[in-house]
């Protein structure tokens, strides 16, 4: 099963993302927490920016995450393959690290300002719901897997593990941007452990402060523990404005400006900031 997983990794994720993404769509549409979501052609924008994105980082990087990580395994380098513990205990303290790590990869687009000028193309959607999980520019998605490969290269953990966690934080991503109501002992059990929709909203907020908020990307123990928690919104789940007050207009939220959007001067965007 493992090596059939590895050879087909890509069909693999494919298939959990695409079935997960149709799933919180149905939720949605059946118990939605704001119904919000802007209308179809929004949702298919974003899915296409995550289309685009794949196709321009396999041309420039044609090789994943995982395909490394079976490499450097094959070589028997990075801190992980020179440890001898249990299988069960290597994924689980993999998962973490990298967790970890994806944390921090998400507060430096925040506070570096070019990498900011990326990040915000997937701040600056004014819906909140589970197709935001797909709205990365592609200079975003490129340097991201960089830095995985970077990761990898020095932990060396392997591949199961790091197609585990690929396909994690992709589920994550579209279930913390899902418009899903979920009852409030519900999230207050799940937050302790786990980011939940509610959790990352604030992440999405208007306000400056609330935006710098809530990095986490599965668990929710890194805000907590590097003091980035917000638990809610000033303005209230359901009153809150979601997006970046400088790209509110609907030319600004079209494909072609969403992949532009970097370049624009970041003079224009920083007044309130």
């Amino acid at each position: 099963m493992t090596a059939w997983l590895l050879a087909n990794q890509g069909l693999a994720r494919m298939a959990v993302v695409a079935g997960l993404l149709v799933g919180l769509l149905a939720w949605q549409q059946w118990r939605p927490r704001r119904g919000a979501a802007l209308g179809k052609v929004r949702q298919l924008r974003n899915i296409a920016m995550t289309l685009i994105s794949s196709a321009i980082v396999f041309l420039v990087l044609p090789v994943t995450a995982v395909a490394f990580a079976v490499q450097i395994a094959a070589m028997e380098i990075g801190l992980f393959n020179a440890l001898s513990w249990p299988a069960g205990i290597e994924i689980v303290a993999g998962v973490i690290l990298l967790d970890l790590a994806i944390y921090w990869q998400h507060r430096w687009f925040h506070v570096v300002p070019v990498l900011w000028r990326m990040h915000r193309v997937h701040h600056s959607d004014i819906g909140f719901d589970t197709t935001l999980g797909l709205r990365f520019h592609p200079a975003e998605i490129l340097l991201s897997m960089l830095y995985k490969l970077a990761l990898v290269a020095v932990l060396g953990i392997a591949p199961l593990t790091i197609l585990l966690y690929e396909v994690l934080l992709a589920s994550f991503a579209l279930l913390t941007h899902a418009d899903i109501a979920l009852p409030p002992h519900w999230d207050r059990r799940l937050r302790r452990v786990f980011v939940t929709p509610d959790w990352h909203r604030v992440h999405h907020s208007v306000h400056r402060d609330e935006t710098d908020s809530n990095y986490g990307n599965i668990l929710s123990l890194w805000d907590r523990l590097f003091a980035s928690y917000r638990a809610q919104p000033r303005d209230g789940h359901l009153a809150m404005v979601i997006g970046l007050p400088q790209f509110r207009d609907a030319p600004a939220q079209g494909l072609p400006a969403l992949l532009r959007q970097p370049l624009v001067s970041i003079s224009t965007v920083t007044t309130n900031r």
